[in-house]
């Protein structure tokens, strides 16, 4: 399938200069070199765990060769086989006409120091959540131990339940997601990490399928694109299920949601986090008297949103 934006005598000039590439190009140095002016010419676009396209060849060279991802300088001299410079070149050329997110290229994402099965039933894992579970929720958990339940909301591909059991040994965790095709793969992650026994998967419409469960902790990284959003979303997004992107005209049909049931599901010292994308501005216009607690990210205080139980509006 070719995207718009890249026309069938485009795709016809790529697999022309693959052809070539497979007979001029020699070393890791060489490929490197070319895909990232090929990713430049096509005017990819990198927001599913690469920031460039530097980035992006570098990491499907290495992956493709079975070599250390974060050993690049070595290797960067060393002559490929033919097998090997075909194999490198054909992922590239996929990445360019079909404008595939190089994580459901490789069947592999990351966060932090996990590695994840990914492929097109869920939306490749990117979450400002992983970075504040890297510090255990510090200072707003301010002992582990406390937390012995918790709950991941729209879950996807259960890369964040996973982490929430790495972070909380003492907790129970259960993970919930509307889609049966997502919950199949957090199905593969969950058994890939041992973890059968601590993280519980949950076929449910956010709350609906809960009876009675209450929670120290419920995070979600819920759907939050608005409309308009949708509509300009880049071809490499398109790929991604709507269903875990789109959350109505102004991105916050799901919050809304999560921000009306939550206190049911809560223990009386329970919090909630949530991550809402762009929409810091029109939640707070919305819930005016709402005591929103904004955390710290790498890229910034508007991102992701904390509230205890007896703050929650109704």
């Amino acid at each position: 399938m070719l995207h718009s934006g890249y026309k069938i005598n485009d795709f016809m000039s790529t697999l022309e200069m693959n052809s070539q590439a497979q007979s001029q190009l020699y070393t890791i140095r060489d490929i490197l070199r070319f895909s990232v002016s090929q990713f430049n010419q096509a005017n990819l676009h990198f927001g599913h765990g690469s920031a460039s396209a530097y980035d992006e060849a570098a990491y499907l060279i290495l992956k493709t060769l079975h070599l250390p991802l974060d050993q690049l300088d070595p290797f960067l001299d060393a002559r490929l086989t033919d097998n090997e410079r075909k194999r490198v070149l054909d992922l590239i050329a996929r990445r360019v006409s079909d404008r595939i997110p190089a994580a459901y290229l490789t069947h592999e994402a990351w966060l932090g120091d996990y590695n994840f099965y990914i492929d097109e039933r869920v939306i490749v894992p990117r979450s400002f959540i992983a970075e504040l579970l890297q510090t255990q929720l510090s200072p707003w958990v301010s002992d582990t131990k406390s937390i012995t339940s918790a709950l991941d909301l729209c879950t996807g591909s259960g890369c964040l339940a996973i982490l929430l059991a790495h972070c909380f040994e003492y907790a129970h965790i259960d993970a919930i997601d509307l889609s049966s095709e997502a919950l199949e793969v957090a199905h593969r992650n969950v058994r890939d990490y041992g973890l059968e026994d601590k993280v519980h998967l949950i076929q449910s419409d956010l709350f609906s399928g809960l009876s009675g469960q209450r929670y120290d902790l419920i995070i979600s990284n819920p759907p939050y694109v608005n409309a308009e959003s949708m509509s300009l979303l880049p071809d490499e997004y398109r790929h991604e299920p709507e269903l875990a992107l789109a959350s109505g005209k102004d991105g916050l049909d799901v919050t809304n949601a999560i921000l009306q049931q939550a206190a049911h599901y809560l223990t009386d010292e329970g919090m909630l986090i949530v991550e809402i994308g762009h929409n810091r501005d029109i939640l707070e216009q919305t819930y005016p008297q709402t005591p929103f607690t904004w955390l710290e990210t790498s890229a910034g205080d508007e991102f992701v949103f904390l509230l205890n139980r007896d703050q929650l509006p109704g």
